[in-house]
């Protein structure tokens, strides 16, 4: 699974408004925001760099003012943790990668209505919901809902749950897929609706909505034991680990 992760790593960035394929990298650009969460490289499944590969990748982002940073499966591309190792770069996080195949798929019963956005109030207010839910680590903005709606209408799939008061509680977003997967995102719930079963049902939907598409597998990152146990329960499995790794300004 390793290789069917990285792989789609290298397709879905392909798929940026700006690329740049570096030795062995590829890199991809978002103009309308510098955060390294939505600009970074990846490997080439087996790539080899060296140290003057990893140079120009430095470069790509330091020209444009940005974090230099990868998110990659390790297992996937042996010789690439070492090269950037050798360069400066540090270790953000590692994190376990679940995945989830159609005959594990479990819908939650019962579950809260779930949305599949149709409005710019919709979008906007799940992107504000879904800031809220990340405490902040982005801001909400125009630039955010437009991104969920390019999500739903490139061929992914983006889910939410209204709030009962108005507005909305929580939701998810499932990249188009690419490499026979999909990679689930971004599910979070508003601190006030937790504990009502609305990360279940989102995902739950959301990757179901991939499965009726044709796709092999789903997979997603989790930020906790809680969360972990709200995807186990709707079919996701361990199956491997992705690497964070950026270099530091001196």
């Amino acid at each position: 699974m390793d290789m069917q992760v990285q792989s789609f790593a290298v397709a879905n960035l392909r798929r940026r408004p700006v690329v740049a394929e570096i030795g062995g990298f590829v890199a991809g650009f978002s103009p309308d925001t510098d955060s390294p969460y939505l600009n970074y490289a990846t490997p080439l499944p087996g790539a080899e760099p060296t140290g003057r590969d990893v140079t120009a990748l430095i470069g790509a982002f330091r020209e444009r003012g940005l974090l230099p940073r990868l998110e990659f499966a390790p297992e996937a591309a042996p010789a690439v943790a070492p090269a950037l190792r050798a360069s400066g770069f540090e270790t953000e996080a590692v994190h376990e990668y679940l995945v989830c195949t159609p005959d594990r798929l479990t819908l939650p019963r019962p579950a809260p209505a779930v949305d599949t956005p149709a409005t710019d109030q919709d979008y906007a207010e799940l992107d504000a919901a879904l800031a809220e839910a990340f405490g902040g680590v982005f801001a909400s903005s125009a630039e955010g809902a437009a991104r969920l709606r390019r999500t739903q209408e490139g061929g992914g799939a983006v889910r939410f749950v209204r709030a009962p008061e108005g507005g909305c509680a929580g939701g998810a977003s499932c990249s188009a897929p690419a490499e026979d997967t999909a990679e689930l995102s971004g599910v979070g719930t508003r601190p006030a609706h937790r504990g009502r079963g609305i990360a279940a049902a989102v995902t739950a939907s959301v990757t179901a909505a991939m499965f009726a598409r044709g796709v092999g597998s789903v997979w997603l990152e989790y930020s906790g034991e809680g969360s972990r146990r709200v995807y186990e329960r709707v079919g996701y499995r361990p199956r491997g680990t992705r690497l964070y790794v950026s270099l530091p300004r001196r």
